[in-house]
């Protein structure tokens, strides 16, 4: 089986072409700017070095959020139209699980900061396993409820692990799938605050 793998959700920009759970291609730059301009060259390359077409792809797994709101569009935009154009299975992935493959605590808090005291933050076992749900919420008041954990922010993630976590999930519409913001965008905050007032 050969799977493509996407984040375009963070500060970091990921693209990977798995086959039988080995890593056969990995970009993986941080601190990444203007990922919509850079995403189709970088993919481009990673079939040709694996010689490999789109059509080759068995599952397509994409980080769908939290995270920036612009690089999440950008990243299932493009998910979204390989797996309707090629009927290719679309699984999506939350980029704190993915954050949380980056330690070996018994108890991983993957935050991602969100402005103002705010995380998009969840809980994880070492199994990749969703203690506390994903989340907006204070820093301080995320921490409060677990002892005994590590914090992790960014780094270099285990793909392979994630994906041997989700490789038999049911894969969902590629018209269905939705960016997982966990807090409305700014002009959704707008408009709500003028419906109030």
């Amino acid at each position: 089986m050969t799977y493509l793998f996407i984040d375009t959700s963070s500060e970091n920009l990921i693209i990977s072409i798995v086959k039988n759970m080995e890593m056969i291609y990995c970009f993986f730059e941080e601190n990444i700017t203007q990922s919509s301009s850079k995403i189709m060259p970088i993919l481009d390359e990673g079939f040709k070095k694996t010689n490999l077409k789109p059509n080759d792809i068995d599952k397509i797994f994409i980080v769908n959020g939290p995270g920036s709101f612009t690089g999440i569009r950008v990243g299932l935009t493009l998910a979204k139209v390989m797996s309707w154009a090629l009927n290719i299975p679309l699984i999506p992935i939350s980029e704190l699980e993915l954050l949380s493959t980056i330690s070996n605590n018994n108890i991983i808090v993957p935050i991602i900061d969100a402005r103002r005291g705010y995380v998009y933050g969840g809980v994880y076992d070492n199994n990749l396993n969703n203690i506390i749900k994903d989340e907006h919420i204070l820093k301080e008041e995320l921490l409060k409820k677990v002892t005994n954990y590590e914090i992790v922010t960014n780094g270099k993630p285990d793909i392979i692990k994630v994906i041997k976590k989700h490789e038999n999930d049911s894969p969902v519409n590629p018209h269905e799938i939705k960016p997982n913001y966990l807090k409305l965008t700014e002009a959704e905050e707008k408009l709500n605050d003028k419906r109030e007032n």
